[in-house]
């Protein structure tokens, strides 16, 4: 038997007709309970899901997108996420979303299913570990959000421009012994790409780099700030809000003043509870909406696959 089933196939296995099976799919009448009992065990047995024809003639969109988040929790992924959902519904899609966590199987799994479904698109927020064959048959029907990858279109953040952004402000100000904290270069984007970009920027106007690794949350920020406080350390670079947040809480717990500490990102809690804090605004919506447009506009005609970089810009 074929892997994707059809009402048909549903059919005969429960020896019902086609209709009975339909009126089941739609919750209508005139099945007795018994029958109906039968028709969605098989179903569950099966796995079924109704073809995009199918759905369309019960009165669904037969246009699909899916949406694959790293992290359902994650806030910037949720606000390129909503800034997508307006300009697919606006055309007649009704998107999707799925968690990867970071996991490439997972994203295989997930493509796989969707293949089988013939969802015409999908949005994809890339990370370390994914590699182009994973992605085969999906060139012209995926756009990559927030990673680069060759033969795919893409729209990513200015990582490297977000941090020349801080150290210039910092520089105009005065200070001269900037350190910074980072995560993992394993981690392309928040991790090599912002770390690269603090070594460039130290060696173009000769500073001394002051710097320390960790993992993307409040606890190395915490852990991690005392390593770059050597004599004169007048500001702190943070590779995301999320490690300023933790920075800032060990230098209030310390009370140790005049270290201006910056982040990426322009979270509203570390403006909340540390108002003086500078961050990058980095365009988490307007990188949603063009990966939105980019995907609406393959899907729509033969199209040139594209690489779009969302310029970054001090937050208020």
């Amino acid at each position: 038997m074929q892997n994707r089933l059809t009402i048909n196939d549903i059919a005969r296995l429960c020896g019902v007709g086609k209709s009975t099976v339909s009126r089941v799919l739609n919750n209508e009448g005139n099945v007795s309970p018994q029958t109906r009992e039968r028709v969605l065990a098989v179903i569950e047995q099966h796995n079924f899901s109704p073809s995009k024809s199918a759905r369309a003639m019960r009165g669904f969109s037969d246009k699909i997108v899916a949406i694959i988040v790293s992290r359902l929790d994650s806030p910037s992924e949720n606000q390129a996420v909503r800034a997508m959902l307006p300009l697919f519904y606006q055309q007649g899609y009704d998107p999707i979303v799925m968690e990867s966590q970071f996991s490439a199987a997972r994203v295989e799994e997930h493509l796989q299913v969707l293949k089988q479904r013939n969802i015409d698109g999908v949005v994809l927020f890339g990370f370390t570990g994914l590699e182009p064959a994973m992605l085969s048959g999906w060139q012209n029907k995926l756009v990559m959000m927030a990673r680069a990858m060759p033969q795919f279109s893409s729209v990513c953040y200015d990582d490297a421009g977000a941090v020349r952004l801080l150290m210039n402000k910092l520089m105009q100000q005065g200070h001269q012994k900037i350190g910074f904290i980072g995560v993992s270069p394993h981690d392309t984007t928040t991790g090599q790409l912002r770390f690269e970009a603090y070594q460039a920027y130290c060696a173009e106007h000769q500073l001394t780099p002051r710097m320390a690794l960790g993992e993307l949350n409040y606890q190395s920020g915490f852990d991690l700030i005392a390593q770059v406080l050597l004599p004169g350390t007048d500001a702190v670079i943070c590779a995301s809000d999320t490690i300023a947040l933790g920075a800032e809480k060990y230098l209030q717990q310390q009370n140790i003043t005049g270290i201006q500490v910056c982040g990426i990102g322009n979270h509203p809690l570390l403006k909340f509870l540390f108002p003086k804090t500078f961050s990058v605004e980095l365009g988490y919506g307007t990188g949603g909406e063009a990966a939105a447009r980019q995907l609406l506009t393959q899907l729509g005609q033969p199209a040139p696959l594209q690489q779009i970089i969302i310029p970054g810009q001090l937050a208020d």
